[in-house]
């Protein structure tokens, strides 16, 4: 089949609803109705002659034609992209897609240059298009290993073959209760006993029992993927948790949250920013990895 603008736009629709998890969890992502997003992969599927996905009571769930056609997709969008980005550089203008994945909470860290940076790239590019996706930790460095984005600002256990890693800054976390935690108006005295059947949020990141090594209770009665779920949790009164120091800061001014023995519970965690290999030679890639680069060097 030929392909022409509207495709491009529907594969991207689609991109974005599987990467999303379902219709529904894309209504955000696009800025666009169920409905609306429901009737453009109809469309594609029309277009495709084929069965992309499963949707209905059970769930999203893409069919092996999907799952090509997914794949499929991303190259031929990253293709576009960087024919896109190959034209404007041979014209000396920075032009294409701005790709970033980013875990969350850091955007309360006054050291994070990420807005500093989008600031310093629009202004070398008025063609540029901004697409940030907040995101797990893993899924940062799977953004930028399968081109999904061009770069990412995370944390890394096990560095990816292909992948290159650059140290930003170190982010502090220490171990927290909220008000209502027995731990929280205890005696000194007490911490040590109440710390032995404290239950300790379980969190699905690098931030966990096995770098950790504290010799906490972890009873995984309480698990969160993202740094909001822990502190939801901790504010419940029910659980101790870790944070990051910039974003617990919050609910410690307003004393609604305690930091637990600090001088023990607290580790580093280093910032990475995470590209990849094959993008060494791309304009775009490389004036995003330049200016956070230095918009972080402070």
């Amino acid at each position: 089949m030929r392909v022409h603008d509207v495709d491009l736009r529907l594969l991207r629709i689609f991109v974005a609803i599987v990467e999303c998890g379902g219709l529904s969890a894309a209504e955000s992502r696009l800025n666009i109705g169920r409905s609306t997003i429901s009737a453009h992969l109809s469309d594609l599927e029309v277009r495709l002659d084929v069965k992309l996905c499963k949707r209905g009571r059970s769930g999203f769930e893409l069919t092996e034609t999907g799952r090509v056609t997914y794949q499929a997709s991303l190259e031929l969008l990253q293709q576009c992209d960087a024919f896109a980005t190959t034209v404007a550089s041979s014209k000396n203008e920075l032009s294409g897609r701005v790709t970033l994945a980013i875990i969350d909470t850091i955007v309360n860290d006054a050291r994070c240059g990420v807005a500093r940076a989008i600031s310093a790239l629009k202004a070398k590019g008025n063609n540029l298009q901004f697409d940030i996706n907040v995101c797990e930790a893993r899924e940062v460095e799977t953004a930028v290993a399968n081109g999904r984005s061009l770069v990412g600002l995370g944390v890394s256990r096990h560095q990816l073959r292909g992948l290159d890693y650059f140290p930003l800054h170190n982010e502090t976390n220490f171990l927290y209760c909220g008000q209502g935690h027995p731990l929280f108006d205890c005696k000194p005295s007490q911490v040590a006993k109440l710390l032995e059947t404290a239950e300790v949020i379980t969190s699905n990141y690098m931030r966990d029992k096995e770098v950790r090594n504290d010799g906490l209770n972890y009873q995984n009665t309480a698990m969160a993927y993202h740094d909001e779920g822990i502190a939801h949790l901790i504010l419940s009164g029910e659980f101790i948790g870790y944070l990051p120091e910039h974003y617990a800061s919050f609910w410690v001014d307003k004393g609604i949250f305690k930091s637990i023995l600090p001088e023990k519970y607290s580790y580093q965690i280093p910032i990475m920013l995470i590209s990849s290999k094959n993008n060494a030679v791309s304009p775009l890639a490389n004036a995003i990895i330049e200016e956070v680069k230095r918009c972080h060097s402070f």
